[in-house]
């Protein structure tokens, strides 16, 4: 069986848009802006491992401003987390305490 990869970025939870795609005539057509998803790898260095997600391009950007996947982590909110995200959070303030 074929699992379906969801279009959700696992760090910010950035999901696709929708919108129309207007002609020149102004016939509207219904459409999805996707967000630009890669698999990258993030170094965790609280807690030595690498992991594997796969996350939008701006969020990629947004890491390495914040200095890392740790930092990023511990200085955003969790209401603006998805679940993934804060269970890795959460398991890297365990180990930095």
């Amino acid at each position: 069986m074929q699992t379906i990869m969801s279009m959700r970025c696992e760090l910010t939870g950035k999901s696709f848009q929708t919108g129309n795609n207007v002609s020149h005539a102004k016939n509207r057509t219904k459409r999805r802006f996707k967000p630009n998803l890669q698999n990258i790898t993030f170094a965790s260095e609280v807690l030595g491992q690498k992991f594997q997600l796969k996350v939008a391009v701006s969020t990629i950007r947004t890491v390495e401003k914040k200095g890392g996947l740790d930092e990023f982590l511990i200085n955003t909110p969790n209401s603006k987390l998805p679940l993934k995200a804060k269970k890795l959070k959460k398991t890297i303030l365990s180990k930095s305490n």
